[in-house]
This record gives structure tokens, C-alpha cells and sequence, in this order.
């Protein structure tokens, strides 16, 4: 790993919703600074999720455990209570303690459907949107911060799309999408104002234009090749892999001044300013620096000085 310091080494994590996407970016970027990850999420290799894809958590635990961490796979729903109970009961049985929280539950991509107003999109996908958004974060939050805040300096991370200032002058995608995303941007706020006097953290953070594996297999290109894919969609451009934002995590969990971020909105571009981390392949792309300057405005597609 390009970054192979162990400065997270004894540290405990959850990641909930790890299987694919910056989830297992972050879980995987967590292993490679050495700290045990718990990887939670419905698909395994006995069971595939709604999604119907491939990857699965015991997927992800074992790339941790490559990286240079201990990888844990969890089964849990985390729209079912008793399910995150009993995964964050098992952490405290097992760790007695936890000093991150990732909370990456999304589940969405099936659902939206993009420039449909309230009244036409589906109503069942919309709810069941803002369920596995929303009420997934809030079931976890409130199972896993009383064994967080049993040792001082414990994050969290409310993962989601857009930054608080991006996202509140733009309609983003859909009603359903757009409050979804928004409520998670709040739900970091909130919790700075109930973590930061116990001596814990939580920020909001966003990737920028992400090449996961469900946006490479969209494009009908590989991380080896995506860069074929700019031919039809040039601002692509500007896309980062998942182990940026999951480099991104892994320089918040091992700042011992993290709390000068408490309840704010991040993103992977302007963190990886701050702490000097890059993509795999040594760049620094700052996708929503791009959005509001290239992209919005409809300019023709050029990164340089953007990553």
C-alpha cells in the first residue's frame, strides 16, 4: 500500500454498509493504517442483497485483513434494529470498544429515478429511498454511539453526496434523493452538537464522482481502463477511486485534532489538501471545486489544475 503507516493500529471500526463503493474504499484504507474493521451489510456469500451484485462483506474483511488490518464480516440489515444491536453487542463482547463509526448505508441506485418530480416517481422507491437512507443511519447512530463514547476521540462519519454548500443552492437528482442526501448532511450537524461536549466527532463527508463498481459497469469500463469511458462522458475526468475518500477516513480517524472538523461538511478533494494524502494513482482530484467551476457551467471538460 502506498500508505502503509500503522497509525491506527489498536483501533476498532465499523463499517456499516462496507460491501462495495467507498464503504469497502473506507474499510480497505482503514486495514492498510492497521486498525480492526468491522464490515457490516445483507450481502454475503451465501446471500446476495436486493442489489443483486457480486461483491459481498466477507469480500471486503478479507482486502482489510490484505491491507495490513484485521477485517471483520458482520451479516446485518441495518434497517432492522436488533440486527445492529446484536453486531455492536458482538464488537463490545469482542473489542470493548469502538473508535470509529462509518456510517455508509446507502442502497439507493436501484431506486431513484432521476428528474422525476414527487408526483411521478414511484412512491414505493421513494420511501423505501429515504428508509434505507435515512433510517439505516439513525438505527446504527443510535445503537453504536453509547459504546463510541465510552473512550474519549471517537469519529464518526456520515457518508453522502454533495457537500452542505453544494447541495443547498442545487436540486440534486430527485425529491426523494435530494432530501435523502440532505437529511444525512443534517444528521452530522446534529450529531457534532450531541457528540462534540462528550469528547467525540462526527463529520458529513462526500467523495466526488466515484469510480465504483457499479459506475465502472455502467460505463462498460474497468479501473485498468476507465479513462475509455471519456469519449461520451468527458467531465469522468475528474472521477476518483473509492480509496480516496477511504484515504480521506483513515487521515480524520489518526488526527489527534480532529475535533477542529466537529459537525462539519467534507469532502475527499479538500481533505486530501489538508492532509497530503492522493488517489492511487498520485493525483488529488477536487470534484466539487470542478462541479461549481467546469462542469455547472457547462465548460468543455479539462482537469488540469483540478486533480
Amino acid at each position: 500500500m502506498a500508505d502503509a503507516e500503522q497509525t491506527l493500529r489498536g483501533k476498532v471500526a465499523l463499517v456499516a454498509g462496507g460491501t462495495r463503493g467507498a464503504g469497502r474504499g473506507i474499510a480497505v484504507q482503514l486495514g492498510a493504517r492497521g486498525a480492526t474493521v468491522y464490515v457490516s451489510g445483507r450481502s454475503t456469500t451465501g446471500k446476495r442483497s436486493e442489489y443483486d451484485r457480486p461483491e459481498t462483506i466477507e469480500e471486503t474483511a478479507a482486502l482489510v485483513t490484505a491491507a495490513g488490518g484485521h477485517g471483520i464480516a458482520v451479516v446485518a440489515d441495518h434497517l432492522v434494529p436488533e440486527q445492529v444491536e446484536a453486531l455492536v453487542r458482538r464488537i463490545d463482547s469482542e473489542q470493548g470498544r469502538l473508535d470509529v463509526l462509518v456510517n455508509d448505508i446507502w442502497g439507493g441506485e436501484l431506486l431513484f429515478e432521476w428528474e422525476s418530480t414527487v408526483w411521478e416517481h414511484d412512491l414505493d422507491k421513494g420511501l423505501r429511498l429515504m428508509r434505507l437512507a435515512v433510517d439505516t443511519h439513525a438505527i446504527t447512530s443510535h445503537h453504536a454511539l453509547p459504546l463510541l463514547l465510552r473512550g474519549p476521540g471517537g469519529l464518526v462519519v456520515e457518508m453522502t453526496d454533495g457537500t452542505a454548500e453544494y447541495n443547498a443552492s442545487r436540486y440534486r437528482v430527485s425529491f426523494f434523493y435530494d432530501i435523502a442526501k440532505s437529511a444525512v448532511l443534517r444528521m452530522a450537524f446534529a450529531l457534532g452538537h450531541e457528540l462534540g461536549p462528550r469528547g467525540a466527532t462526527a463529520v458529513a463527508l462526500t467523495p466526488g464522482w466515484l469510480r465504483s463498481e457499479m459506475m465502472l459497469e455502467h460505463f462498460g469500463v474497468t479501473e485498468a481502463n476507465w479513462r475509455d469511458a471519456l469519449e461520451k462522458v468527458p467531465h469522468f475526468g475528474i472521477s476518483e477511486t473509492p480509496a480516496y475518500v477511504g484515504r480521506a477516513v483513515a487521515a480524520l480517524a489518526a488526527d489527534p485534532e480532529v475535533s477542529r472538523w466537529n459537525g462539519q461538511s467534507l469532502s475527499s478533494g479538500q481533505l486530501a489538501r489538508v492532509y497530503g494524502f492522493t488517489d492511487l494513482d498520485g493525483s488529488r482530484p477536487d470534484a466539487w471545486r470542478y462541479m461549481v467551476e467546469v462542469q455547472d457551467p457547462d465548460r468543455p471538460a479539462d482537469t488540469t489544475g483540478y486533480r
